[in-house]
């Protein structure tokens, strides 16, 4: 999932964005609302962590505009003014939920696994491929009712494939949305994804298999063959 941290202050934001892809988040900071704008534009966000006062204007003003141009984003607000006009504010405003500053990242992870869930309006978000099932929210996968750890590039790759398995995923499109704006990312980092997310699914014996479509992408098939052994 990526998110789209809006926020100027550097040391603070560091340590969410940290926090974030431990858990698995893709996140994009940008410290103005003209750059959020930007990135807004050219990027599908799955949620908006969006602080209060901004140097080039007010968030809550611009999240109340994306909701009058009927942007359905989860958005949580960020502010350390705390007072009861300030969060109803923020409530009639548009924001899912508030977060008061300074900011616990353990609550700050359960926040926005809770309002993650509710916008997926169903009672289980659990997705299940073959023998393999993958709770988007708790980021946790099994296969055949056992736990498998995935590392966090492996496990996007992996949440972007079963979202859209039986069809052909351009490469472009998986490395658009798997590295956040200031990622480095080496020529082949996607295939080396594959290749590690492979391996690790062969060796928990999933029912399922990655292939190439050359020049293309890649695409989540049922593997008919039974595992080795």
């Amino acid at each position: 999932m990526r998110m789209l941290l809006v926020d100027h202050h550097a040391k603070l934001t560091r340590v969410m964005q940290v926090a974030l892809l431990d858990r698995g988040f893709a996140v994009d900071v940008m410290p103005t609302l003209d750059e959020a704008s930007l990135a807004f534009g050219a990027v599908r966000y799955d949620i908006l962590l969006l602080e209060l006062v901004l140097p080039d204007g007010n968030g809550l003003d611009w999240l109340r505009q994306l909701r009058r141009e009927k942007h359905p984003i989860p958005a949580i607000m960020m502010s350390s003014q705390d007072d009861l006009d300030t969060r109803i504010a923020i409530f009639n405003g548009g924001a899912d939920d508030f977060l008061p500053k300074p900011v616990s990242t353990d609550e700050l992870i359960a926040r926005v696994r809770a309002v993650l869930r509710r916008s997926t309006q169903v009672t289980d978000p659990v997705v299940t491929f073959g023998n393999l099932t993958f709770d988007p929210i708790g980021r946790q996968v099994s296969v055949a009712g056992q736990p498998l750890k995935i590392p966090r590039r492996e496990l996007c790759i992996l949440e972007h494939l079963l979202n859209r398995a039986g069809r052909t995923l351009p490469r472009a499109f998986l490395v658009d949305s798997l590295y956040s704006f200031d990622n480095e990312v080496s020529s082949n980092a996607l295939e080396v994804g594959i290749y590690r997310l492979r391996a690790l699914l062969g060796q928990a014996g999933a029912t399922l298999m990655i292939k190439t479509a050359r020049g293309i992408g890649y695409v989540l098939e049922l593997n008919d063959k039974p595992p080795d052994g």
